[in-house]
């Protein structure tokens, strides 16, 4: 067999040509590889010992272009052409040096720039939409603040939910491009239409004499839901602005954005656009200020409301259409772009889909995860208790449209900054005093507002001449603190509650981690979110009008915060305890070497490939050696 072996693996040069055959061509010859002097020491191995003195090197493999590989523990051979392969490939060029602008790569720049202009516009509308809204559902003829609570929870959150569902739908049968058209036109057209169709006919399509009917059949508590009945296309003005914010930022803009930005694009670029949202509430706030105070120039007779709705609207469509266009660009030029780096982000791992069942026992298992589920649902209730019972004040101090319009524009204003500047401080407060001090911040700032709101409507009047020295009356002094209220909780929310919400699950086991957030999410959100409202709705039914329940909100906004406060208290020294574990944990791990630690790969016996032209490659170190004083064959 040797011998047979032998005469097939000559050269067909040296075999004398038979009658009447072709003389075969001859074989190629393979690409010499060249090794480094440490790969040498390979040549010595028992493999290319075995093959005798009589064996010329280059005749040690059977047929052209196959490698024989001779591994210790396998004993077999094993014919296959990689190596060769691998050996021909040209090596790969160093990159070239990209253009950068600031430090950054202005090809990430052609993407990033687009996207942060998109989200301004976006913000930039939702903050003109979250003020017109309130307006015309306060200020409207019949109707009131205490119209709120039932609105949210009645006709808001069903709408929510059927938008959801619908988008679920399409999601499963359009492109993302056409999901994205297909979402976002009908809310520009609908502004449009509102502002120079439905608003002009309101007294025509407002069934204001059935509404008559059904308060005095029912009652005056009942003025909130009747009132959704009497200016219904308000209501759905004020939906759509809602929808606005969760369905076109949340899911629309956060949803492109994570699909085209790397990892470390959004690690770099996110908190930008935390900000630019800030100097985008900053600058409508003053647009609406602009449009509200155009009633002053105005003529008698004309409706001065009616006149800066059209405008703004004329803005949320124009800005509308410049979302869509920036969209497109993106999709058109810039996604296409080979050379832009794409993104790296793999598929979420699904979170646990908890029942309500299932929540209620995670929440009831841990006192960690209590002392959290506190901390949200009081903040979602005292929010909802103070908000409304403010723009109840407010109404009755700015009555009409454009001037209820023109102090939420400085409202805006004035909450983009103290955010905008909270979101600098933020992280400065949580590494100089740590997380119980910014976790009681939030707390602590709605129980002194609140209770200095609460006062002055509760106990204004032994105050009037003090106040009357300042220019100020009792109801504009409670307009003015909640404000304040208003202004700083929010600002503390996004600075501080939410971080230190987030960092809170960060000491939890897996397990927990996960599931705590799952049970959260479920049961604690939704409660947070409708449970002011349904508090309301209560208090309104049981005494009438949202005046005669101030004293008892104000209660129950002392009995919240306080929770808030104790819950944040034992959170504080749980999350202060695991956190020392963890840090302990970690130090007795850098003393043992990661190497002692990790246990050799099976299969890494030294396994030599020979080549055709001699060369060894070790497959377990990746390293090749070439032939020894051997020519190539000829």
């Amino acid at each position: 067999m040797e011998s047979r072996a032998l005469l097939h693996a000559r050269p067909a040069a040296l075999l004398p040509p038979r009658a009447g055959l072709r003389r075969p061509l001859p074989l190629p010859r393979p690409r010499a590889v060249s090794l480094s002097p440490a790969a040498k020491p390979a040549l010595q191995s028992p493999l290319l010992a075995s093959r005798g003195p009589f064996l010329p090197r280059h005749d040690a493999v059977l047929g052209n272009g196959f490698l024989k590989r001779r591994a210790a523990s396998a004993g077999g051979d094993v014919s296959f052409r990689a190596q060769a392969a691998a050996a021909s490939a040209p090596a790969p060029q160093p990159e070239e040096s990209s253009t950068k602008f600031l430090g950054i790569d202005v090809k990430t720049l052609k993407k990033i720039v687009p996207l942060g202009l998109m989200f301004f516009c976006i913000l930039f509308n939702y903050t003109i939409l979250r003020d017109t809204k309130d307006v015309l559902v306060v200020t409207a003829k019949g109707s009131s603040a205490e119209i709120i609570p039932f609105l949210k929870t009645w006709v808001n959150l069903p709408m929510a939910i059927g938008f959801m569902l619908l988008y679920t739908k399409l999601s499963n049968v359009l492109s993302r491009e056409a999901l994205f058209y297909t979402v976002i036109f009908p809310f520009i057209a609908f502004f449009g239409a509102f502002a120079f169709v439905l608003y002009p006919l309101r007294d025509v399509i407002h069934p204001t004499a059935l509404a008559d009917k059904l308060l005095a059949a029912l009652g005056p508590s009942f003025l909130g839901p009747v009132a959704i009945l009497r200016i219904w296309s308000f209501c759905l003005f004020y939906v759509m602005a809602e929808l606005w914010g969760s369905v076109v930022i949340s899911v629309l803009f956060w949803g492109f954005a994570n699909q085209i930005t790397t990892v470390d694009e959004a690690k770099e670029f996110y908190p930008l656009f935390g900000l630019g949202a800030n100097i985008a509430l900053i600058f409508s706030g003053r647009t609406v200020k602009y449009f509200s105070n155009l009633r002053k120039t105005l003529g008698p007779g004309i409706d001065g409301w009616e006149v800066s709705l059209k405008g703004m609207m004329s803005i949320v469509v124009l800005l509308g259409l410049v979302i869509t266009s920036i969209y497109w660009g993106e999709n058109k030029f810039v996604l296409n772009d080979p050379s832009l780096p794409k993104s790296d982000r793999k598929k979420k791992k699904e979170k646990p889909k908890l029942g309500m069942k299932e929540s209620l026992k995670v929440l009831l298992s841990s006192r960690y995860v209590r002392d959290l589920a506190t901390l949200v649902v009081a903040y979602g209730i005292s929010i909802n208790l103070v908000e409304v019972t403010w723009k109840s004040k407010l109404k009755a101090q700015f009555p009409s449209p454009n001037e209820y319009s023109s102090f939420m524009g400085d409202f805006s204003t004035a909450t983009g900054i103290a955010t905008f500047t909270m979101m600098l401080l933020g992280r400065f407060i949580l590494r100089k005093f740590g997380w119980g001090v910014a976790a009681m911040i939030t707390p602590t700032v709605l129980l002194l507002t609140g209770v200095g709101f609460f006062s002055l409507i509760l106990f204004g009047q032994p105050l009037t001449p003090m106040l009357a020295t300042m220019g100020m009356t009792p109801l504009l002094a409670a307009v003015y603190v909640g404000a304040m209220q208003n202004i700083f909780s929010k600002s503390a929310k996004y600075s501080l509650f939410d971080p230190c919400k987030e960092m809170a699950y960060i000491p939890l086991d897996e397990d927990m981690k996960v599931k705590g957030k799952a049970a959260i999410d479920v049961v604690c959100n939704p409660l947070g979110k409708s449970g002011g409202a349904l508090i309301q709705q209560f208090m309104i039914l049981t005494f009438g009008s949202l005046a005669n329940s101030t004293p008892y909100l104000g209660g129950i906004l002392l009995v919240t915060v306080l929770a808030w406060l104790g819950a944040a208290s034992s959170l504080d020294k749980q999350f202060s305890s695991l956190a020392k574990e963890d840090l302990k944990k970690e130090k007795a791990q850098e003393k043992v070497d990661p190497s002692l630690l990790k246990a050799p790969a099976k299969g890494t016996d030294d396994v030599l490939v020979e080549q055709t032209n001699g060369s060894v490659t070790s497959q377990a170190t990746g390293t090749e050696s070439s032939q020894s004083n051997a020519p190539p064959i000829q």
